[in-house]
């Protein structure tokens, strides 16, 4: 009888209860895990991203770059860590972007950057209302949610008041929520709408009502009265609350009479920003749009806020509708959820592959058993490691289910194979699972190697894989224990011997292995044929990798449209509105949209009137017959008849790069430190770009035409009026710039007190000549046009942008169908040398289009590393510096199947189908160890010569080289037809393992042995010790 000993096999063999019970152990570790597991559409790879944001109202887009932009920017750009640095500046308001590296602290970057703002405080502008702001959101970010609020009886600014003060600052406080922009506030205010023809008449300026404004109404500390049994606060209606009480104010005397505010301003309760409105579809109200914060669990965030939801809904008036427009995990749970239903289907095709040629139930229940334990234990190593449930975590246990079978098909397969030669079920259990078990370490640690460098890769892409590679690697490593322990186990206990009746016709697997044989013989036959057909596919595999259009990422359909609306640069604001309702009608009667929400005006990541912003939410994916990108594509046209405004429209992505919000998916960064240059450079690119034919939707940001009224200051009749340029600023300032000259508070909220030139008149140039100034040398009224002129109107930017503090235009497009990102980026680099674009300006890719340079650079290396690593590993294990390469010749056939499958089906090369290339090499060299491991024990134990030796190799493990193969193909096979929410993400990778195992298992079969013997010719030892020997 077979001894026991010296074999973790056999130990477990020999003690099923202890076995049996170490498995119920895992089993139930994973299924307490599972549900402990977070959801997220991808493992957290967000650079940390901080937005800062500073307002000075009516202040020009260059005054705001200059003197507060600037002055922002050269504290921040000392900040260590940061890896880039934008800005935008438009009328009164700046928003800088602050990207840092992946390992830098967003919390330990939030201090740094208060920090540079209170040193930069002392050089902006005194009269900003407020320092600048941050927050810990990327602008770029696609909104998580999207709620619409309206009320058919309240006004305006009393529902934006509500919305701000009872929801948004609640919400704000939930764990994971980055930013909330309220779109179309209107946030009560008190306006002060100054006539000039009155004031003139009595005597007075704009100055005069701005300071009576500011000293009538305070609310500052009083004191208290201490007496001697008791203490009484002070206090004082030194606050104004309404429109009413500011009309009553007393500004100046009139021949002995008094001069109410109201006898020369209309004076109204209004609203803070009166140029700003949204709409929830057609209906108007007002938006909340929630960002996540950097790294925050999207589905977990937006689960705290609908929790919250039904609270905050009874706080509101009955009048007021609180809906939800559009929710992100609605299209991330249906992503998983068709994750979690392809791995169903992989696993129940693997089940029955085994059926079929085992023909054996307890031999399948056996894999199964194999295949469910490892699947499920796999859950708690995943939570150990801190990993979450998302699309690529579970394409990694989908992917791992082929090979996590192949350990339990090897041994199982061997032991079936020991039974039919007539041992009992134990002794068969003992010598299968050991004369195997090298074998199974040699498969699995060899296939971890090839996720080895996938651990070490830098920057966004390794960080997302780094989970993949991880999890993967743990659910192999555990099928490794589970099919050395339990399978034996089982098989020891359940196992039969197959019973064949003498009448039996061959089976499907018997008929198969006769005609391998037959062509076997005839390979071997002509073995120059075959080497020959080896280095063609090599050769085919090289030139195929070179040529195939690269790409990064596939498009994915999240079900979610990003929108941005451009007029000309000096649209009207009410022109504005009515562009965007018949944008709105048109995306209304389009039959995928489910719900959508739109705003003008400056309102969140909006900065000018001339954009505006749309959230389109599409049905789920079985209920509309276009995917994003091809619903962008219908529409365009018909959002093309609305004259004067072009809506951009863009698919939101689960994998965002950008810094900044876009007009489309791609980005392009021009910079120079001439703005003159870089706006007319900038213009002849967008042009070229669009009259090529891959791009779509190419724009810019600079928007240069915007009306500009320039006021010529003459000094010297300034002068002799005592007046000086800060006199005539801040006339023009209280006139035309709705200053901000006061607030009042409640014990909720502060309201702003807005002056400003009535409706009228503020409009038009002509009333600079209706306001006038005090003399401080005479006293006297002095009428502007005394000491300035106005200028015919010129054109200037309505933004100004910088990237790392120099001037700059952002590019964007999207690419036409079937263009990969790799053709875009040559066609585009084409086009800048036909222009013959400058050298003083530099040009470079952002976001996505950033992260594929830095990817394809490395993706040789990559494949290189992980072939090495795979050479090393197999070269420890044989003490071999030769037997590597002929399991590794394995390899170019499956690299030229992947390549030729991508080709057939139109699909680029990808970051996903890179990683299915990395995970071929690793699958398809299981072929060439389950030969050379028998061949050189069959020449080493029994004296076979190389060829017999081989012969024989092909022929015992040819049944379990077919029922891995197709394992490892059918657990593919979903993921390459899988249709439904993520799916596009999903598709490159099965597309790669199945072309790749196709074509690779129809020529190793044959391949294999003839370089086997080749270089057992060339390298043949008398007497070779592999490492194996000490194994067996």
């Amino acid at each position: 009888m077979t001894t026991s000993r010296g074999s973790i096999s056999a130990w477990c063999i020999d003690r099923p209860v202890a076995t049996l019970l170490l498995t119920f152990a895992l089993v139930l570790l994973g299924l307490i895990a599972f549900p402990k597991l977070p959801i997220a559409p991808l493992p957290q790879a967000e650079f940390p991203t901080i937005q800062v944001s500073a307002q000075l109202p009516g202040a020009s887009p260059d005054t705001m770059a200059s003197s507060v932009a600037t002055p922002l920017e050269v504290q921040f750009s000392a900040i260590p860590g940061m890896s880039q640095m934008t800005s935008s500046s438009a009328l009164g308001t700046s928003v800088l972007t602050l990207q840092f590296t992946l390992d830098k602290s967003i919390d330990t970057a939030a201090q740094e950057v208060q920090a540079a703002i209170n040193t930069a405080s002392g050089k902006l502008p005194s009269d900003m209302p407020s320092l600048p702001t941050w927050r810990k959101v990327n602008p770029a970010d696609s909104p998580v949610l999207v709620i619409s609020i309206n009320s058919h009886d309240l006004p305006g600014t009393q529902l934006s008041d509500l919305v701000e003060t009872l929801l948004a600052r609640q919400i704000s406080q939930i764990d994971g929520v980055g930013q909330i922009n309220i779109t179309g506030q209107q946030r009560p205010a008190v306006r002060v709408q100054a006539s000039p023809d009155r004031l003139a008449a009595i005597g007075l300026t704009l100055a005069d009502i701005r300071l009576a404004i500011q000293q009538s109404s305070l609310n500052l500390a009083k004191g208290a009265l201490y007496g001697k049994n008791s203490v009484s606060t002070l206090s004082t209606n030194d606050q104004l609350f309404d429109a009413e009480e500011y009309g009553d104010l007393i500004i100046s005397y009139k021949n002995g009479a008094p001069v109410q505010l109201r006898d020369v301003a209309k004076v109204v309760n209004g609203s803070e920003n009166a140029y700003v409105q949204a709409w929830a579809g057609d209906v108007p109200g007002v938006n909340l749009v929630i960002t996540r914060q950097p790294g925050a669990n999207i589905v977990e965030t937006v689960e705290r806020i609908q929790a919250e939801l039904p609270r905050l809904a009874a706080m509101l008036p009955a009048s007021v509708e609180l809906s939800v427009l559009i929710d992100r995990t609605t299209t991330i749970r249906a992503s998983l959820h068709e994750v979690e239903m392809t791995l169903l289907i992989a696993v129940f095709l693997v089940i029955g592959v085994m059926a079929i040629f085992l023909r054996q139930w307890s031999a399948t229940l056996i894999v199964s058993s194999v295949l469910g334990v490892s699947l499920i234990a796999s859950c708690a190593l995943m939570y150990v490691m801190g990993f979450s449930l998302n699309n690529l975590t579970l394409v990694a246990i989908v992917i791992a289910v082929g090979f996590v079978v192949d350990d339990a098909i090897v041994v199982v397969e061997n032991i079936h194979r020991h039974l039919e030669a007539g041992l009992d079920k134990r002794e068969a259990a003992i010598k299968g699972s050991s004369e195997i078990g090298f074998t199974v370490v040699s498969i699995s640690v060899s296939l971890v190697a090839a996720f080895i460098p996938l651990l070490f890769m830098g920057g966004v892409v390794g960080r997302l894989f780094k989970e993949f590679a991880l999890t993967a690697t743990a659910t192999i490593l555990i099928s490794v224990v589970v099919s050395l322990t339990l399978a034996p186990t089982l098989a020891a206990l359940f196992m039969k011997a197959p019973s064949h009746r003498p009448h039996d016709k061959p089976g499907f697997g018997e008929r198969l292995l006769a005609g391998y044989e037959k062509c076997l013989r005839k390979a071997l036959a002509h073995q120059r044929t075959m080497l020959g057909i080896f280095g063609l596919t090599l050769g085919l595999a090289v030139a195929g990798y070179v040529f195939i259009p690269k790409g990064f990422f596939p498009l994915q359909d999240t079900g979610f449209i990003l929108g941005t609306s451009e007029a000309a640069a000096d649209v009207s604001y009410p022109d504005m509105v009515d562009k965007h309702k018949a944008l709105a009608e048109i995306l209304k009667a389009d039959p995928a949209i489910q719900a959508f929400s739109h705003a003008v005006g400056v309102t969140g990541s909006n900065q000018t009137i001339a954009n505006g912003r749309f959230w389109i939410s599409l049905k789920d994916r079985g209920d509309r017959d276009v995917s994003a990108s091809e619903f962008i594509d219908r529409i365009r046209p018909q959002l093309a008849k609305v004259p004067g405004v072009v809506l951009y429209l863009r698919a939101g992505q689960d994998i965002n790069l950008s810094s900044g919000p876009s007009r489309s998916q791609y980005q392009y960064v021009l910079k120079s430190n001439d703005g003159a240059t870089l706006n007319t450079w900038t213009q002849r690119l967008t042009e070229k770009l669009r009259s090529v034919p891959a791009f779509r939707d190419v724009s810019n940001d600079l928007q240069l035409g915007g009306s500009i009224t320039h006021i010529t200051i003459d000094r010297r009749a300034a002068a002799r009026f005592g007046l000086t340029a800060t006199d005539v600023d801040q006339a023009l300032y209280d006139a035309f710039g709705q200053r901000q000259v006061n607030e009042f508070q409640t014990e909720i909220n502060q309201y702003q007190v807005v002056l400003e030139l009535d409706t009228q008149q503020r409009g038009k140039a002509e009333s600079l000549n209706y306001f006038y100034l005090r003399s401080p040398l005479t006293n006297e009224m002095v009428p502007l046009s005394a000491v300035a002129s106005v200028d015919a109107p010129t054109v200037g930017p309505l933004s100004i942008s910088h990237d790392g503090m120099f001037p700059a235009a952002n590019l964007s497009f999207n690419l036409a169908p079937g263009v990969a990102l790799g053709d875009a980026v040559i066609l585009l680099n084409q086009a800048k040398n036909e222009i013959g674009m400058p050298a003083s300006i530099i040009g470079n890719f952002q976001g996505a289009a950033q992260a594929f340079q830095s990817s394809l650079a490395s993706q040789p290396w990559l494949i290189l590393a992980a072939l090495v690593a795979v050479y090393i590993i197999l070269g420890v294990l044989y003490e071999s510096f030769v037997h590597p390469l002929t399991i590794i010749s394995t390899l170019p056939s499956a690299g030229l199947g992947a390549l030729i499958m991508l080709w057939l089906l139109g699909q680029d090369f990808s970051i996903m189908a890179l990683i299915g290339l990395v995970l071929l090499i690793g699958i398809v060299k299981k072929n060439g160890i389950l030969l050379i491991d028998f061949a050189l024990d069959a020449q080493r134990t029994r004296g076979l010569s190389p060829h017999d030796a081989i012969f024989e190799a092909c022929i015992t493990r040819f049944r379990p080289i077919i029922m891995t193969s197709l394992a490892a193909l059918l657990g593919a096979l979903p993921l390459m037809l899988g249709y439904g929410a993520g799916a596009e993400l999903r598709q490159p990778l099965g597309i790669s393992v199945v072309g790749g195992l196709l074509v690779s298992q129809a020529l190793t079969l044959f391949t294999t042995p003839v370089i086997y013997l080749y270089l057992e010719k060339f390298f043949h030892k008398p007497k070779p010790t592999p490492a194996l020997a000490a194994t067996q």
